[in-house]
């Protein structure tokens, strides 16, 4: 089972697109748990993440992150797809990423 965290600024914005997500899972069959977070709290869940999702609103901080968590796999969500709220793209674009 995959742990997919999404971040941004306070972790309110995301939580649309954590349903849209959950909703593309569960019509795939994929298992995943997938849950929103602010930035501020990176550093108390990063262990449990196989991938960072960040919000297009702070996608400026994904250097730093990649410099904190060199290990880990991060990524912005596209702000087109994030506008949309198409969680089956932006849960299609985990599973390339992770190889699922």
């Amino acid at each position: 089972m995959r742990n997919i965290v999404l971040l941004c600024n306070m972790g309110m914005s995301t939580s649309l697109m954590v349903n849209k997500m959950k909703a593309a899972a569960k019509e795939d069959g994929y298992e995943c748990e997938i849950s929103a977070y602010a930035l501020q709290q990176a550093e108390e869940i990063v262990t449990i993440a196989d991938i960072l999702l960040i919000g297009p609103q702070i996608a400026f901080e994904i250097p730093r992150l990649k410099e904190i968590y060199p290990d880990k796999k991060i990524e912005a969500i596209e702000m087109m797809d994030y506008g949309r709220m198409d969680g089956k793209k932006v849960l299609h674009h985990v599973k390339e990423v992770l190889g699922d």
